[in-house]
Order: structure tokens, then C-alpha cells, then sequence
């Protein structure tokens, strides 16, 4: 028998009622049916354009968000419908990593402070010594010096303050670490020592992380497996090199095919989007990706794909199978 993951989402889904522009209402469906698991240690890549879905996902599995439908199981028990005093204990066990390390710090805090937030909430540490101790530590685990605890976010670069970042996300001892675009926010001189920092980590004290990001030559490099998700979807999920390497959606290979290398000429020709993303609003019917797909046939607009199995411990959302 395999253990059972960490994390499993099913059929996962959050839908907001907005007003058009003539005044009418409509449901926009920001994630619609997501499905994934995590195991224990394991680093899962989720990955997307902007307005796929893909930071909704991670504000639904802290609760941040309250998921319209779906179930969200976090070692062994269905969190999705927990009251606000029964989730306590697993919000401690998740953390997250946020995109932007200006705003995610209170400038009015000093870094210490902020570290030991967790600490407080979670009643951690029972002293205000073994809080400074525990804040020194967490300094030094992320490449700072316990000096900082007193100084300010200003103070700081954006490589630093994320680094802070995630010291006050290890602060409570998570199991999850649900990193959003953790590095999108940063130069790209600085972004390949967040993500290695995040690897010891990971490494280290044998954390499970949602790593979501755009840019799949960074996930391909953190992540062990990526599901691809478009439109509140998930369209493809695989082991990180073996979807890299051959891809079985098509937009999957639309976004390995917008990925830089060192040299172009070395590249096969580039798969180009077609059109603009849909509006969640107002979804194309049957497959949400037919309108800016090459391989489309007239089926595609009649049935609306489920995630199946395409052998090899692979998943795809798509009704062809001579393709790619």
C-alpha cells in the first residue's frame, strides 16, 4: 500500500459573483475542479499564466480563501469545511512564501518582530528568550545574521526580505510550504539563490512544497513533479523531466516552447498562443484551451476533457492522443 500524501485536493473550486460592465451579474469560476496531491517531502510545481488560477489555489489550502466546492484533505482529514478554531492546528503546519517581499512585511515591524509573529500566534515559544533564540536561529538558517532580528524591512534588499520571508514561514515548524512565485518579484542575478535556498531547505528539514511560479525552466529546476494549469484548470501533470522533455498537452508545449535558451538557433520552431486567455466569465465550451489550440478538432468544443491517466504516472486533459 502507498502512504497517503501530505495533501490531496479534489475537485477544488472557488467562484466569485461579479457585475459585467452593463450591470449584469455572472459567476466568474477562478478555479474550477483542480485535482492534485502531495506527498510528504515532495516538491509539486504549479504552473500557468498569469490569471490561470494558479495563487487562488494556494490562498484555497490555507483557507485564506473559503473553496466554493471541492475537498481539501491535509494528512488524512478534509480541512475545506473546518471552523476557524478545529483549523488552527493545520494552519500552523502550512505556511506561505509570498510573491512580493515589500508588501508582505510591516514596515513598521522590525524583522525580529515579524519572525516571531508565528511564534506568538502559535504559542510556540514560552518566553520572550527562547523567542529571541528561536528568531536568531531562523536568521542564521536563511543566511542572515541574528543582528538583523533588530533592524528593519527597509533596510534590506529584495533578496534579503525574502529571505525573511521565508525565515517567518519556517517559524512555526510547517510541514507545507506553499511558495507563490517566490521569485518573480526579484532580480534575476538573486532569483537562482532563493531557489537554491529553498532546495536546502526542502533538503534539509523535509518539507513539502507547492512551488507556483510562470516560468517553467525555474519549476523544472525545484520541482520533482509540474502540473500545468490554464484557465482554473489543470491540463497536464507529470514528472518535472519526463513533461519538459515531451509534453502530451498542448499548451504545456507552448510554454516549454516560450522558455529562453542560450542559443535560438538550437530550438526547434516555437509554438505560438493563438488569441488572447478567455475570460473566466465567459469560458469557451468543451475544452477551455480549444480556441488557441493548433491540434483543435470540432469534438473539442463538444466535450470538456477530464484529467485521465496517459500512462507512466502521467495525467492530461485532452481528447487526442495522436498528437505531440
Amino acid at each position: 500500500m502507498t502512504a497517503e500524501p501530505l495533501l490531496a485536493v479534489s475537485e477544488l473550486a472557488r467562484r466569485f459573483n461579479v457585475r459585467r460592465h452593463d450591470g449584469s451579474r455572472a459567476e466568474l469560476r477562478a478555479v474550477d475542479g483542480v485535482s492534485f496531491t502531495i506527498a510528504r517531502g515532495e516538491v509539486l510545481g504549479l504552473v500557468g499564466e498569469s490569471g490561470s488560477g494558479k495563487t487562488t489555489v494556494g490562498h484555497l489550502i490555507l483557507r485564506v480563501l473559503e473553496p466554493s466546492a471541492g475537498s481539501i484533505r491535509f494528512d488524512g482529514v478534509d480541512i475545506s469545511r473546518l471552523s476557524t478554531s478545529a483549523l488552527r492546528p493545520y494552519r500552523r503546519r502550512m505556511q506561505m512564501v509570498f510573491q512580493d517581499p515589500v508588501s508582505s512585511l510591516n514596515p513598521r515591524m522590525t524583522i525580529g518582530d515579524a519572525i516571531a509573529e508565528p511564534l506568538v500566534i502559535h504559542r510556540i515559544a514560552k518566553s520572550a528568550a527562547e523567542r529571541r533564540e528561536k528568531v536568531a536561529e531562523l536568521l542564521r538558517l536563511v543566511g542572515l545574521s541574528a543582528d538583523d532580528a533588530m533592524r528593519y524591512p527597509h533596510a534590506f534588499s529584495g533578496g534579503q526580505r525574502q529571505r525573511i520571508g521565508i525565515a517567518r514561514a519556517l517559524a512555526s515548524s510547517p510541514d507545507l510550504l506553499i511558495a507563490d512565485e517566490p521569485v518573480s518579484a526579484l532580480d534575476v542575478s538573486i532569483q537562482a539563490q532563493i531557489v537554491n535556498l529553498l532546495l536546502d531547505l526542502q533538503a534539509r528539514l523535509g518539507l513539502a512544497m507547492l512551488f507556483i511560479a510562470h516560468d517553467l525552466a525555474v519549476v523544472e529546476h525545484i520541482a520533482k513533479r509540474i502540473a500545468v494549469m490554464y484557465l482554473g484548470r489543470i491540463v497536464e501533470i507529470a514528472e518535472s523531466r519526463t513533461l519538459c522533455q515531451r509534453p502530451l498537452h498542448p499548451y504545456t508545449e507552448a510554454l516549454l516552447s516560450a522558455v529562453p535558451v542560450p542559443d535560438p538557433a538550437a530550438k526547434s520552431t516555437r509554438k505560438v498562443l493563438k488569441g488572447e486567455i478567455p475570460s473566466p466569465i465567459d469560458p469557451p465550451s468543451g475544452c477551455v484551451f480549444r480556441n488557441r489550440c493548433v491540434y483543435a478538432l470540432p469534438a473539442c468544443a463538444q466535450e470538456r476533457p477530464a484529467l485521465r491517466d496517459a500512462g507512466a504516472g502521467r495525467l492530461k486533459a485532452c481528447i487526442r492522443d495522436d498528437i505531440l
